[in-house]
């Protein structure tokens, strides 16, 4: 059996790994056992990529094969100002220990300092102590004492029909 290559590169994504991104988005979801929950289409995640909604950064191997990515945005602090927001990174079972993870999160804070951010944040679920002690190595604050605030697709079609938009 042949060695596995380390070798990767860390770069912006381009339009033609939107698939390769999705399916990494999809394989999180799996991981997390919430597959179902993902609805958003490859179709979706390129025009919303074109439109500038999120910027992304991808590792991919020797080959040109996609291993892992960082979906990411801009945000914005009433006490802070500009921020960053890593909506997700992901390393591919195969490549993960081998510092993918590290190279996209320094990759993303790089590019969160350039943009003149005064803070990266991102979520971690509170069973993932893989990814808890990524962070935590990486010199990370977690802070327990937020809880996450949501609204489904159905909850704003509703809360919007009873106060429309002024």
């Amino acid at each position: 059996m042949e060695p596995i290559a380390s070798t990767f590169s860390v770069r912006k994504a381009r339009p033609s790994d939107a698939v390769f991104v999705h399916d990494l988005v999809v394989e999180l979801a799996r991981y997390e056992e919430a597959e179902e929950e993902v609805t958003l289409t490859v179709h979706q995640l390129e025009a919303d990529a074109q439109a500038g909604c999120f910027e992304c950064t991808v590792a991919e191997d020797a080959n040109g094969q996609v291993v892992g990515m960082a979906l990411h945005h801009a945000r914005y602090s009433t006490w802070k100002g500009k921020t960053w927001y890593l909506e997700d990174l992901v390393v591919t079972e195969a490549w993960r220990g081998r510092g993918v993870g590290r190279a996209l999160f320094e990759s993303v804070a790089a590019h969160a300092r350039s943009k003149f951010a005064q803070r990266l944040e991102w979520q971690v679920l509170d069973w993932n102590a893989p990814a808890i002690g990524f962070y935590e190595r990486l010199g990370a604050d977690l802070d327990g004492k937020w809880l996450n605030g949501r609204l489904t697709a159905k909850a704003l079609e509703t809360m919007a029909s009873n106060h429309p938009e002024p």
